[in-house]
C-alpha cells in the first residue's frame, strides 16, 4: 500500500495493517469481557482481560506500527515468525488461562507450552527490530 504524505511517497506494509487490524479485534474482546465482568462483578478473569489488552491489543498494535513504519523488518524471515508464533499462541493461551482460572488444573502443561510459544515469539520481534532497523 503507498501513500504520499508532505510530497513523499511512503510504501505501507500489508502486514503491518494485518497486525493493527488483529489488534483491533483483540481490543473489543477485552472490552467486551471487562464490560461482561463489570456487569456480572465476577472478576475472575481479570488476569485473562489484562492479557489480552496488552499482548493483544497494546503489543500487537505496536508490532503493526512498526512494520508499517519499517517494512524491511515486516518483509523479513522473522517478522513471519514473530506473526504465526504470536498468532498461534494467543488465543490457545487466553483459552487455557481462562479454564484455569475456571478450576479446570489440567490445562497447565497447555498454558505454559502457550507461554513458551508466545515469548519465542517476542524474542522473534525482538531479533528483528534490532537486525532490521536501520538509521535512514
Amino acid at each position: 500500500m503507498q501513500t504520499t504524505i508532505h510530497g513523499r511517497q511512503l510504501s505501507f506494509s500489508p502486514v503491518g495493517i494485518l497486525w493493527l487490524k488483529l489488534a483491533v479485534l483483540y481490543l473489543i474482546l477485552g472490552v467486551l469481557l471487562g464490560i461482561a465482568m463489570g456487569a456480572s462483578e465476577n472478576f475472575t478473569l481479570r488476569p485473562v482481560h489484562a492479557h489480552i489488552n496488552l499482548l493483544g491489543w497494546a503489543t500487537m498494535a505496536v508490532a503493526g506500527l512498526i512494520y508499517i513504519l519499517f517494512p524491511e523488518a515486516a518483509s523479513s524471515r522473522l517478522a513471519r515468525f514473530h506473526f504465526w508464533l504470536t498468532n498461534l499462541a494467543l488465543p490457545v493461551m487466553m483459552i487455557a488461562l481462562t479454564l484455569l482460572l475456571l478450576g479446570y488444573r489440567a490445562v497447565v502443561p497447555v498454558l505454559a507450552l502457550s507461554e513458551i510459544v508466545a515469548v519465542l515469539g517476542l524474542i522473534c520481534f525482538a531479533l528483528n527490530i534490532f537486525l532490521n532497523l536501520k538509521k535512514s
